[in-house]
């Protein structure tokens, strides 16, 4: 399967007009190094330093960004410095059952932060519920099913608030994978299913995908306004098919096929809602809009591009140590 297969679908909500799309060559004035951030520099404050907010961090730091992460020890003091002077804004922090942790703390400073241009959040596509393996797009509206995925789109409308005075990206992923966090990782410990539940997809979100596109994002000119983007890969796809693929590539048998029926008697109630809901998310808009193309656009490449940079670790690993034994 492969992009053609998905929707057309529409432009995301407030899309970068085409005289301002960083992919068109503009004629009358010089193209910007897209390497660096707007000047004078960009300052990004990142809410939610963990597996994928750390490498967004770091991307946006090579990238030029003066970049300042905030995590639960942050002091609130440092934090409000930090909004200040803030030109972009991006919280990876999910809502707990209440609120947004980072809005019922710093929702003032936001809409006083002088300098912010840009605010983006990383949000979920568990907000579209069920739809019966149908694809939705990004002018799909939702219909949460949980009070999980409920709480992610009032979580949605108040970062939406900001759009008053900013730009508002809501990146809707699916489910994240990368190196450290992927079926090997299942496999290699043991704890690998592979459930048996035909015509059951899931969306998936590489880590290095994610990261390209809030950077191509944050990159771009755009009025105050909100848009919605979905960061999932080009083919939704069975859990077991991963699992055999990922199996396959360390030359290792899959685990023995479940049925879901027999599987599901021993899920949490977490995994249970997952497998509840079916459906296939396109992302077709999203990469017009932000004029990217996924380096991992579907499960395969992904998983292959893992095992590189594993490999690539273990040997830099190794040449460190040599290179230690040699100096003592």
């Amino acid at each position: 399967m492969s992009n053609r297969t998905q929707p057309d679908g529409a432009q995301p909500d407030c899309a970068t007009p085409d005289r301002a799309r960083p992919d068109r060559p503009q004629p009358d004035r010089p193209q910007p190094d897209r390497r660096q951030p707007d000047r004078p520099r960009a300052r990004v404050v990142v809410f939610g330093p963990g597996y994928s907010g750390a490498a967004l961090a770091g991307a946006a730091a090579s990238a030029g960004f003066h970049v300042t992460a905030i995590g639960r020890q942050t002091d609130a003091a440092d934090t409000r410095a930090a909004l200040s002077l803030a030109t972009h804004v991006l919280s990876t922090v999910p809502p707990d059952e209440h609120d947004d942790p980072v809005l019922s703390r710093y929702a003032t400073d936001l809409t006083q932060a002088p300098a912010l241009r840009w605010a983006g959040y990383l949000s979920t596509t568990g907000v579209y519920g069920d739809r019966g393996g149908d694809w939705v797009d990004e002018a799909t509206t939702p219909a949460p099913r949980s009070a999980r995925a409920a709480q992610r789109v009032a979580t949605e409308a108040a970062w939406a608030r900001l759009a008053d005075r900013c730009a508002v990206d809501l990146f809707r992923l699916g489910g994240i994978y990368g190196p450290g966090r992927s079926a090997f990782d299942e496999l290699r410990a043991g704890r690998a299913r592979r459930i048996i539940k035909p015509g059951h997809a899931f969306s998936r979100s590489h880590r290095d995908d994610i990261v390209q596109a809030v950077l191509a994002a944050m990159r771009q000119p755009r009025a105050a306004c909100v848009r919605v983007l979905h960061l999932v890969d080009d083919e939704p796809a069975e859990s077991a098919a991963v699992i055999e693929e990922a199996a396959r590539l360390l030359n290792m048998p899959p685990p023995s096929a479940i049925q879901y029926e027999i599987a599901l008697t021993t899920m949490s109630p977490m995994a249970r809602s997952f497998w509840a809901e079916n459906r296939k998310v396109s992302s077709r808009a999203t990469c017009a809009a932000l004029g990217i193309a996924w380096h991992h656009p579907t499960f395969r490449e992904g998983l292959r591009a893992i095992l590189v940079e594993e490999r690539r670790l273990i040997e830099a690993r190794g040449s460190s140590g040599s290179s230690s034994t040699t100096a003592l």
